[in-house]
């Protein structure tokens, strides 16, 4: 069974968006994707400062068994990206709600966390997948 913080918010293609006190977010992608691609060996990282709107394709991470974009759950820019990731793509597997976060973002608008998807609705969506 994959973890499900019930601290953060889920997107329906395993995205977690977590606020920070500062207005921004930081973005990753779910347990549950992480174990479904296996050991990572490759992540790709988009520039900061790229805008984003809901659903665009802003990295790949990369598995001996497949390659995934990884979607923007909000619009709004890039601030940071995780670098560190790059030369220890693993860091993903290891700790996907941690320190295997891949980007942060600045949302245009902040009522698109509202429709985000809660852990409970997250479970869920897990189920309906046979998790």
């Amino acid at each position: 069974m994959s973890q499900v913080p019930a601290d953060l918010k889920y997107t329906k293609t395993h995205e977690w968006v977590r606020e920070i006190p500062d207005g921004q977010v930081e973005v990753g992608i779910t347990d549950h994707a992480q174990e479904a691609l296996g050991d990572l060996v490759f992540v790709e990282l988009p520039e900061v400062g790229r805008k984003l709107a809901v659903g665009d394709a802003y990295a790949v991470v990369e598995s001996v068994k497949a390659a995934s974009d990884v979607y923007s759950p909000l619009a709004g820019e890039i601030t940071a990206v995780n670098g560190a990731l790059t030369g220890a793509p693993e860091t993903i597997n290891q700790d996907p709600f941690g320190a295997g976060w891949l980007v942060r973002l600045r949302p245009s608008d902040r009522a698109g966390l509202a429709q985000l998807l809660s852990a409970a609705s997250y479970q869920k969506v897990l189920e309906a997948e046979g998790e």
